[in-house]
C-alpha cells in the first residue's frame, strides 16, 4: 500500500524515508524487481523527486544497507551491554538479531540478494563490512567466555559465527516458508538453547 504524499520533507529526513520504503517494498517481494519508479509509487513521488537525493538506484541501495547495519549493531550492542556473562551476551546478541529481522522483514531479503551480485556494489560491501563486524563481536563474546570458563576452551571462534548466523538464517528462511515472521520468535529460545549445549561448559 502505498504511504501519503510526503512533498515537504528535509533531504536527511527523504532519504531516510526512501529507505524505509524500500525495506517495507522488500518485505513481500523480490529486491531485483523493486524499481526506482516502484519506490517512488509508494512513496507518492515522481521518479524526479527521488533523484534530487539519490543520483541512481544503486546508492539507494547503498543507504539501505548502511542503514540496516548500522541499525542491527546497534541494537546488538545495546543488548549485549545488559549482559551479565558471555553466553548472556551471546543468547542477547542472538535475540536482538531475531527482533530486528522481524521489524525489518525486507532486510534479510535485500542482504542476500545483495550477495548473489558477481560484481562489486557498494551495498555489497557494507554487507561484507557488517558481517566483519558481526564476527569480530561474536568472537569477542566467545573469547570471553573462554577466558571465563564458561564456554568450552576447544571452541573454533572461526566456526562460531558460521554456525550461530547459519542458525539465524535458517529461522528466516523457514518464517518466509510459513509465511509469518513472527515464527522466528516462537522457535528463537529453543534453538539458542541447542547451540548454548554445544559450546557450553555445562549442558
Amino acid at each position: 500500500m502505498s504511504r501519503p504524499a510526503q512533498k515537504y520533507l528535509p533531504a536527511d529526513e527523504r532519504r531516510a524515508a526512501t529507505v524505509q520504503a524500500v525495506i517495507e517494498l522488500a518485505s513481500d517481494r523480490n529486491p531485483a524487481d523493486i524499481t526506482t519508479a516502484a519506490i517512488a509509487q509508494h512513496m507518492r513521488l515522481t521518479q524526479g523527486a527521488l533523484f534530487r537525493h539519490f543520483p541512481n538506484k544503486e546508492a539507494i541501495w547503498d543507504a539501505v544497507m548502511a542503514y540496516a547495519s548500522e541499525e542491527l549493531l546497534a541494537r546488538i550492542d545495546a543488548a549485549t551491554d545488559q549482559a551479565d556473562s558471555s553466553l548472556a551476551a551471546l543468547e542477547a546478541m542472538f535475540q536482538a538479531h531475531v527482533d530486528f529481522i522481524i521489524d525489518h522483514p525486507g532486510v534479510p531479503r535485500i542482504l542476500f540478494a545483495e550477495l548473489q551480485h558477481d560484481r562489486a556494489t557498494p551495498a555489497k560491501s557494507r554487507v561484507l563490512a557488517l558481517l566483519t563486524h558481526y564476527r569480530r563481536r561474536l568472537r569477542e563474546h566467545a573469547r570471553r567466555g573462554i577466558d571465563q570458563g564458561e564456554l568450552r576452551d576447544t571452541l573454533d571462534l572461526d566456526t562460531l559465527p558460521v554456525l550461530f548466523v547459519g542458525a539465524i538464517q535458517g529461522l528466516v528462511i523457514q518464517s518466509v516458508l510459513a509465511g509469518d515472521i513472527q515464527h522466528m520468535k516462537h522457535q528463537a529460545a529453543a534453538l539458542f538453547s541447542l547451540f548454548r549445549q554445544g559450546i557450553g561448559t555445562r549442558p
